[in-house]
């Protein structure tokens, strides 16, 4: 959608480089990279389509806002409201599916030629269950845990970068150069291996559980190789899942 969104507005001359996109900081970073390639500003913000109205607020006047979205599917196109809009983004879904249509190629198709184009990415959340007060309390202890002793590596994959929205501080593992992150503060951390594969450690707040999302990605040099690559991405994640395990 995003793909489709920015590369309609560049062909018909409206991308002047003031525009904007907003996501959460646990939705896919190949959105990221697609806005880089159209010189689209992408922000990203907490969790909460409260932080995406009121990044839109705050930007009324300076820039123009695009689209946005968090991870848990919710989107908003225009600056008509300031929280998901279900409704327009299914009608962009129908203009999408008859505008590849009629060039004959599907959805799908697209996709694929996104990941050629910019890797391919996989997302999982993993929740784990900890009820009652002891529970309360051993998701406070691991949240510290990790803020004090990051896990080295994760899938095998050597962990480089702690991204504390707690203590507002991003910290290189490998240099120990710390510079602020400038977000409200939020009971969130995200490890970022080699690789620019993410994972994010967040305490529910409303359920006794506690999330990771992980995000992996590869490059595609292929659609033939997507089925290979997928599968590496699949095991990769469950690789990950295990070591998160370990530590639960």
């Amino acid at each position: 959608m995003f793909h489709y969104l920015l590369t309609q507005w560049e062909q018909k001359g409206w991308l002047k480089g003031s525009e904007y996109i907003v996501k959460t900081i646990v939705t896919s970073y190949l959105i990221d990279k697609i806005s880089i390639s159209k010189g689209v500003k992408c922000f990203n913000v907490l969790t909460g389509f409260k932080y995406i109205g009121a990044l839109m607020t705050s930007m009324e006047g300076k820039a123009k806002f695009i689209a946005g979205a968090e991870e848990s599917y919710g989107y908003l196109i225009g600056d008509h409201v300031r929280d998901k809009d279900a409704v327009v983004a299914c009608t962009m879904i129908a203009e999408m599916c008859a505008f590849y249509k009629n060039k004959g190629k599907t959805l799908y198709e697209m996709l694929l030629a996104i990941y050629v184009e910019f890797g391919l990415y996989k997302e999982e959340l993993i929740s784990f269950t900890k009820s009652g007060k002891k529970g309360a309390e051993e998701i406070a202890e691991m949240m510290t845990s990790y803020r004090s002793t990051p896990p080295r590596s994760l899938g095998g994959k050597k962990v480089v970068k702690l991204m504390d929205y707690q203590l507002s501080i991003e910290k290189d593992l490998l240099t120990g150069l710390e510079k602020p992150i400038d977000l409200p503060k939020s009971n969130v951390l995200q490890f970022i291996t080699e690789g620019e594969n993410i994972v994010s450690a967040r305490p529910s707040g409303t359920e006794p559980k506690i999330k990771f999302y992980v995000s992996v990605n590869t490059p595609l040099i292929s659609v033939n190789d997507f089925i290979i690559k997928e599968n590496e991405l699949e095991l990769l994640i469950q690789k990950m899942k295990s070591d998160l395990i370990k530590t639960t």
